[in-house]
């Protein structure tokens, strides 16, 4: 597991008022120490103390930032009509399209500068979907296709159940498979603190495990929802299909339909009958959604804070990732609001296509390759609407502890939130991965989320779930670190990472 930093620094946020009309310049440093020197307090502990130019130099612009935007209430609003009003919003679907106009005209309303760029995006429709126990016992199963699965042939696929725990039971047992239904019975492990959830332990059999049973012969795959904890919702989640394999109908089923197929074919033989209407259609255009609010220095360097406006086409994307389009929205318009204009731009990207695709990923990275100046820094938000815990970082090779004691001393700004943990990482976001590939600095907000993964892709994943005060806290960890970064005199630079993660 990646290592953790944390930092535990008390710093008081002061209220302060604050005019409301125009973008005034602020140049922290101008009242603060100059960047290079240490501002540990004197006394007999002095030498212990922890230098922190960088949050000595912030520290007051960043207690108004805080101080307004968790006291605002403008994304909670803004979540609401997106969840309730266009709901969940798979790439190529209708209600898409109009989160993206909405997400458009809400930014114009916020007075930031605002473009759509196009990008072709797949189109998968689930169409009806059912399974159920057919020996020995009757009984209907709860079921969800995995996103990109094929659809069973007419009548459905009905087989014998071989539940595996893993790849070496899968090609131990590869004599049973042909015409068999595989049940990937792989438990995700329970949130802990020191390690995080177990979902990349478990997901590569979602992505993969249609493929590898195809290989035996098998005639279709359910999977264990990748999920700790379960009231009978099923996942959903990307899926793949390897070159030169035969596609195979997958779906997900709920921990306790697993676990009751478990027990059954533990005492004799089970079959179960599958149908899946999935199908797959033509590509349809979409679009990337921007907004800015432009530098006043260096204009042409950008701080990119981002998000996915798409979501699964269950629940209503509240978490996934509606309150992340809203962090990065709303931190830019509390900016604005307070007449704060950094060095350089800000962008806020709301990617399409995440969940399916990444087209939208690939889409801007290839639009914005040749881009003057560049981007310095990118920051993802797909952790959820959780109270926010610090930074996942992607980072590697000469020069990155320098960069992870500047960050270090940065989040102490967050200390108010409780956001102050670092935490190295090969996938601070997926949206952002091919500008870290290229050597931006890749951030990705972290979340409290031991609750997360309970609703993740899931039916449940709808307003109710989001706290008013942790959304607003985490715009106003975002609002904070965007400014920051792109109001530094330089830029942090940073080498790219050692791993390349490709998300699923």
């Amino acid at each position: 597991m990646s290592r953790r930093l944390r930092v535990a620094v008390a710093v008081a946020v002061a209220a302060c008022t604050t005019g409301r009309a125009g973008v005034v310049p602020v140049d922290p440093f101008a009242a603060a120490p100059p960047f290079e020197e240490s501002s540990a307090a004197a006394g007999d502990d002095a030498d212990d103390a922890v230098a922190t130019p960088i949050a000595d130099a912030y520290r007051a612009v960043a207690a108004r930032i805080l101080a307004d935007a968790r006291a605002d209430r403008g994304g909670w609003d803004k979540l609401a009509h997106l969840a309730d009003r266009i709901g969940n919003r798979l790439a190529g679907s209708a209600a898409l399209d109009l989160a993206i106009v909405w997400a458009a005209d809400a930014m114009r309303r916020d007075g930031h500068d605002v473009r759509t760029e196009p990008v072709m995006v797949p189109r998968w429709v689930r169409g009806a979907e059912a399974a159920r126990i057919v020996t020995p016992v009757q009984r209907d199963l709860v079921v969800l296709g995995l996103g990109g699965t094929v659809g069973t042939p007419k009548g459905g696929v009905r087989g014998q159940v071989v539940v595996v725990h893993g790849w070496s039971e899968l090609a131990a047992r590869k004599a049973e498979l042909a015409g068999a239904i595989v049940l990937y019975d792989v438990a995700m492990p329970a949130w802990t603190e020191e390690h995080g959830s177990g979902y990349g332990d478990v997901v590569p059999f979602r992505w993969a495990g249609a493929s590898a049973a195809a290989r035996y012969g098998a005639a279709a795959v359910l999977m264990r929802s990748v999920t700790a904890h379960s009231l009978r919702s099923p996942h959903t989640g990307s899926m793949g299909y390897e070159d030169g394999v035969a596609k195979i109908p997958a779906a997900a089923i709920t921990v306790e339909d697993t676990e009751l197929l478990a027990r059954l074919a533990a005492a004799g033989d089970v079959t179960v009958q599958l149908e899946l209407g999935a199908r797959m259609l033509p590509e349809v255009r979409s679009a990337n959604v921007i907004g800015e609010l432009r530098g006043r220095e260096q204009p042409d360097q950008v701080v990119l804070i981002g998000a996915h406006l798409d979501s699964w086409d269950v629940g209503q994307g509240a978490h996934d990732d509606g309150a992340g389009c809203i962090h990065v929205m709303q931190a830019l318009t509390v900016l604005r609001r307070l007449g704060l204009q950094p060095r350089r731009t800000i962008r806020v990207v709301l990617f399409t296509n995440e969940e399916n695709g990444l087209r939208g990923a690939a889409g801007y990275a290839a639009a914005h390759a040749a881009e003057v100046g560049g981007h310095v820094a990118a920051l993802e938000s797909d952790s959820g609407g959780f109270a926010p815990r610090g930074l996942e970082v992607a980072i590697g090779g000469d020069g990155s502890d320098e960069v992870m004691a500047q960050l270090a001393d940065l989040v102490t700004l967050l200390a108010p939130l409780g956001a102050t943990t670092l935490e190295r990482s090969d996938h601070p976001g997926a949206d952002i991965a091919p500008l870290t590939r290229q050597g931006v600095l890749g951030l990705g907000l972290s979340t409290d989320g031991r609750r997360y993964f309970d609703i993740h892709h899931t039916h449940a994943d709808t307003l109710d779930k989001v706290d008013p005060q942790a959304l607003a806290d985490g715009v106003a960890a975002v609002a904070v670190l965007a400014y920051v970064l792109a109001d530094l005199p330089a830029p942090l630079h940073v080498p790219p990472p050692p791993v390349i993660y490709v998300s699923p």
